[in-house]
């Protein structure tokens, strides 16, 4: 038992490391100087959507890891790998080096990574498929929204 806590902490810390990277720019100053679309949420928000998400993405990692070895196994866990880059890679480029364009590619490049990992899920581990809908929710609407930034300030 201890092991199996031992190795979802071990994902779930992965993530927080990945959220950390936030910290390195002026998110708050570069997000509000945007024009925002009307749907955009009030930026408290972010914060407790991210920390249950990521919570659901480590539980997410851990399932596939520990299931049982199949054909499908190494797929899924390439393409959590996959959308655990594509996650992290979205604030360098949106924050850090300011480019909503990229942003909008890696995002949209996360979506279907994400929608083919649920696609897998949904014979094989129905609580994964059901955790990564509400991420899938989530990074669709941010998708809108980084659209509406560029469209906005392009």
């Amino acid at each position: 038992m201890a092991r199996k806590i031992l190795i979802w902490a071990i994902f779930y810390a992965a993530t927080i490391v990945a959220a950390s990277s936030a910290v390195l720019w002026e998110i708050q100053s570069y997000y509000f100087a945007l024009e925002q679309p009307f749907y955009a949420p009030p930026a408290w928000l972010f914060g407790p959507v991210w920390t249950i998400l990521y919570i659901f993405i480590a539980t997410i990692g851990y399932r596939i890891v520990m299931a049982p070895q199949s054909d499908i196994k190494p797929i899924l866990i390439a393409l959590w790998t996959l959308q655990f880059a594509l996650n992290t890679i979205w604030t360098p480029s949106f924050f850090g080096a300011q480019n909503l364009g990229v942003a909008l590619i890696y995002i949209a490049a996360l979506d279907v990574t994400v929608l083919i990992t649920m696609v897998l899920l949904w014979s094989r581990d129905r609580i994964s498929f059901w955790l990564a809908a509400p991420y899938m929710a989530w990074i669709g609407f941010a998708t809108a929204l980084n659209a509406g930034f560029l469209i906005l300030n392009g």
